[in-house]
């Protein structure tokens, strides 16, 4: 899995790496069972520091998106605990609507994006 890192964007290089491995799940480029390129390689392709990469999977795997190996390293495996994903969208979803009604953004535009969102990732 290669990883693209924006230097000039205000998010953090974890959170970056973060989504980037959870998009990869959700567009299925990578499965159940697959393993990350180690801590050490990702730093040394991207050219950052390996505590951030270690970061990025120490998150992931808080989240229920990976778990950690000592043999292995990295491996994909989401946690199917549904309510607590919902929970926590739920939590996200708060801080982006509120920021939406202070852009003026329709409900019927947020609608239109969720949708145009959600089939971007189940076709």
């Amino acid at each position: 899995m290669l990883f693209f890192i924006d230097f000039n964007s205000e998010e953090a290089l974890y959170m970056q790496l973060r989504n980037q491995v959870i998009m990869a799940i959700a567009t299925e480029a990578v499965r159940e069972g697959d393993v990350l390129p180690s801590v050490r390689q990702v730093a040394d392709n991207i050219g950052i520091n390996m505590h951030t990469v270690n970061k990025a999977y120490s998150v992931l795997k808080q989240e229920g998106f990976i778990k950690l190996d000592r043999r292995r390293g990295a491996i994909i495996a989401p946690d199917i605990d549904k309510l607590r994903a919902l929970s926590e969208m739920e939590g996200e979803m708060k801080v982006l609507l509120a920021k939406g009604i202070c852009k003026n953004i329709s409900r019927e535009e947020v609608h239109e994006l969720v949708d145009k969102i959600y089939h971007e990732y189940m076709g």
